[in-house]
């Protein structure tokens, strides 16, 4: 659809706002293609059953919108998968989201590492992450192959990490904006109090051939966000440049308003949205696959005082409880003993 101020959704008393989507979009008088995400009760629900730190609950929140933005454009049950792993605090953050938009991340984070930084006067996202790599994978489904990029991560924020992927592993023109922050609610179904919320703002210049090659990498800016001889991706660039992060994440201001009030002068066309959930894939039968798989010994060790083991989905921190008999099922063949996972 067209976005004009006649066909706006601004009126809160007409209705409840969009949330919770990833919505494409294409600026028409530069052709810069972009993708806003509005992230609200499906933020909260994963970054609140973690229960993190808040520097690390904003992370965490930041990857799921990167993850939701970058996971738009896949295909019906494709899946990215955005991980980092480094020797900072924040040693290892795992994001996926699998078409259409059903999102899940967890992280892990050393606590007292964690506190020295807050000892020492600040816990900065760069610092949080420390020095590792951002990888990201993009699993089309079936029988096809995975695809990979891997960029170095030095003391750099999230952003930072995946503007030079893309400058690096696909050498496209990128700009993006994340935010992260807590929204008062007073009612509602995610009930009152403080709630987590996120968004995320991407704008990419396809090649003036229409979109179905990639600039030459001579032709790229040194800091990867644009194009020396192409003003319209720098016009653009700009535009979306003065987006705030409490534009990003306002319930009140919808993301087609959002976008009309950042690119209007562009003539900016929507396109169908893609709804945003917090959905694990977990279930008794598949952790205790994933269980069978160990030695009997060391099913042995997990056995707790009740004679019951159990195990919690990191994803989702739902918690699971196995007799020991679910997990190692003998199958006798000869004098070997196997077992089925």
């Amino acid at each position: 659809m067209g976005l004009t101020p006649s066909n706006l959704p601004i009126n809160p008393a007409a209705g409840p706002l969009p949330d919770d989507v990833a919505l494409p979009f294409r600026a028409e008088a530069s052709g810069v293609m972009g993708r806003l995400v509005r992230m609200g009760a499906s933020a909260d629900e994963i970054l609140t059953r973690h229960n993190y730190p808040e520097p690390v609950t904003k992370i965490l929140g930041a990857a799921l919108a990167l993850a939701a933005m970058l996971g738009a454009a896949l295909k019906t049950d494709a899946k990215i998968i955005l991980q980092t792993k480094t020797d900072g605090p924040l040693n290892l953050l795992v994001v996926s989201c699998e078409s259409p938009g059903k999102l899940r991340g967890y992280a892990n984070f050393n606590a007292v590492s964690l506190a020295g930084l807050e000892t020492e006067g600040g816990v900065s996202e760069a610092k949080l992450l420390g020095d590792g790599h951002l990888a990201l994978t993009i699993d089309p489904g079936g029988d096809q192959d995975r695809h990979q990029g891997i960029v170095e991560l030095k003391g750099q924020t999230l952003e930072e990490a995946a503007l030079a992927y893309f400058r690096q592993s696909i050498q496209l023109p990128t700009f993006i904006r994340l935010a992260v922050a807590k929204h008062f609610v007073s009612g509602g179904p995610q009930g009152r109090g403080w709630h987590w919320r996120a968004g995320g703002l991407m704008v990419q210049h396809l090649s003036s051939e229409g979109g179905a090659g990639l600039p030459d990498r001579d032709i790229l800016k040194g800091d990867g966000t644009g194009r020396e001889d192409d003003d319209d991706w720098e016009r653009t660039r700009i535009l979306a440049s003065t987006v705030e992060d409490h534009e990003l994440v306002d319930p009140l201001l919808a993301p087609e308003r959002l976008l009309f009030r950042l690119f209007h002068e562009e003539g900016i066309r929507a396109y169908n949205a893609t709804p945003l959930t917090a959905q694990c894939n977990c279930s008794h039968e598949r952790l205790a696959g994933i269980l069978s798989q160990f030695k009997p010994d060391e099913i042995a060790g997990m056995v707790e005082a009740d004679g019951m083991i159990r195990a919690k989905c990191e994803f989702c921190s739902t918690g699971y409880v196995f007799a020991k008999e679910e997990l190692v099922v003998k199958v006798g063949r000869g004098s070997s003993t196997h077992y089925q996972e």
